[in-house]
């Protein structure tokens, strides 16, 4: 099967135009050359030392202060970052797990078989994907990973003819595009937190003009502008899909591929060589009856719906929606959906592996996140940054500078740790609005992920692909979504007030 895989892919540029051919010989490149994400982020780790070291900061120095948040050697600032996010790591850890449970789900699954007969041709087969997987990671991007990939397959089941590394890759295009703007974007949710909002990010924000420290929801995701911004990349993203959808004749169907796609509900269905909704649930013993209930599982619920209401009560609902709650929300809908406790875990086991690489980086950014911001390079990036720039310029600078930046450090919300503190000083002093800047963040960092492959591997996995497969799609994606989005957050700066 590997063999053919690959004798497959090995041919697959004849018939595309100029830019495919392109954007497949760059995906060879990059899995040839470049590291994994744990490489990235060790690299990133010294290169960021190096830096420092050249622009004058001492290797081993502590402030008089032992309470000061400034004036730290290297080596101690990232120890003193190294634990500042696990907070935030947990938070992260819990919505990849949550969101994996929702979407594995039996009425999930359900949902998703009544989705895939929507589409009846090719075409409209990959454009149906592309859409339903950005909404889906408006909602949560880590339940649109799994959740479109089941889907992709399921599309590809009801329409054979259609060219399943393209269905792979329109899985994936959420996450290159809106999920920041959207309920489980982990920069604005982290701003509007203080339990994973660091404090030298805190003390930019009160320096900007908002007293708490905080940036609540309806001043970042939920502006007018932002939701513009965000329908104009899903307009784009929608549209490009249709039109890099191969006809039948150069397609490459999940057959072709030598992928076998099995129904998703019944006996005997499978996605990824597991089971999804058909496991026997009979009781062996009588001490069993616990976890087969859905007796405790309804109080849980119970009991979260009523806390999350007295939460709410007296409230603006968006203001008041953090990183926690959206985590309880989704733990609660989970365990709701699962119905009966024994499938809750298995789906909790079973989604658990997909944080591994979260538990594993996230410290080692905050390594990083505490030598840019407990020493003088935040300010001298700062400095930089508006000496390059003007407050009409600003915005699209910093979208783009965070696509770049995403490419090497792979995660939304680490890398805006590391970012904010130089990022939100150099806004003030341009009098640019600092949610309108998580927003630019959000929109440039997103569309990192579709030139590199750590977010994809969730997706990869139940669709049984390689990034080689879908990576010549998604930078075409990149070439007309990234744009579209430089262009919204330039046109619309102006009218955001401060």
């Amino acid at each position: 099967m590997a063999d053919s895989h690959g004798k497959h892919a090995k041919h697959g540029t004849e018939g595309e135009g100029p830019l495919a051919r392109t954007a497949l010989r760059f995906t060879a490149f990059t899995e040839k050359w470049l590291p994994d994400a744990f490489g990235f982020v060790l690299v990133g780790t010294f290169v960021v030392l190096v830096f420092g070291l050249i622009t004058g900061e001492p290797l081993l120095k502590r402030p008089d202060d032992p309470a000061a948040t400034k004036g730290y050697g290297l080596v101690d600032a990232w120890g003193l970052g190294f634990w500042s996010l696990i907070t935030f790591t947990l938070q992260m850890a819990m919505i990849i797990i949550g969101g994996y449970a929702v979407a594995t789900s039996g009425p999930v699954a359900r949902l998703i078989t009544r989705l895939a007969r929507i589409p009846k041709s090719p075409r409209t087969a990959v454009a149906f994907v592309a859409a339903v997987a950005m909404l889906a990671s408006y909602l949560n991007w880590a339940f649109s990973l799994i959740f479109a990939a089941i889907l992709a397959r399921e599309v590809a089941r009801n329409v054979p003819k259609a060219d399943y590394r393209a269905l792979g890759a329109m899985a994936f295009l959420g996450l290159g595009t809106v999920w920041a703007q959207g309920l489980s974007g982990s920069a604005a949710l982290q701003v509007a937190s203080a339990s994973s909002s660091p404090a030298p990010v805190q003390e930019v924000i009160r320096a900007g003009g908002h007293a708490s420290g905080l940036i609540p929801l309806s001043d970042t995701i939920f502006t007018w502008q932002a939701i513009v911004a965000t329908l104009i990349v899903y307009a784009v993203g929608v549209t490009m899909a249709w039109f890099v959808a191969p006809g039948e004749g150069n397609a490459k169907t999940a057959e072709n591929i030598g992928i076998e796609l099995r129904p998703l509900i019944g006996r005997g269905s499978a996605y990824n060589g597991k089971r999804v909704d058909c496991e026997d649930d009979e009781q062996r013993r009588p001490g069993d009856w616990l976890e087969h209930s859905p007796l405790f599982s309804l109080l849980v619920v119970l009991l979260g719906a009523i806390y999350l209401v007295r939460y709410f009560d007296g409230k603006s609902f968006f203001n008041a929606l953090d990183l926690n709650t959206v985590n309880l929300i989704l733990f609660l809908l989970a365990m709701l959906l699962h119905w009966r406790p024994w499938r809750m875990a298995r789906a909790v086991r079973d989604g658990a592996p997909a944080a591994a690489g979260v538990l594993l980086q996230f410290p080692l950014y905050g390594g990083i996140f505490g030598m840019i911001a407990y020493t003088g390079i935040s300010a001298r990036l700062a400095g930089w940054l508006v000496q390059a720039s003007n407050q009409f310029f600003f915005p699209p600078l910093v979208a783009i500078y965070s696509c770049v930046l995403g490419v090497f450090v792979p995660s939304g919300g680490s890398k805006w740790v590391i970012e904010a503190p130089y990022v939100l000083d150099a806004a003030n002093q341009l009098h640019v609005d600092a949610g309108w800047m998580v927003v630019v963040y959000d929109l440039g960092e997103a569309s990192a992920n579709l030139l590199q492959p750590f977010w994809m591997l969730p997706t990869l996995a139940i669709l049984g692909l390689k990034a080689r497969d879908i990576m010549g799609y998604t930078f075409t994606m990149f070439l007309a979504c990234f744009p579209a989005a430089l262009i919204a957050v330039t046109l619309l700066a102006p009218h955001v007030t401060g």
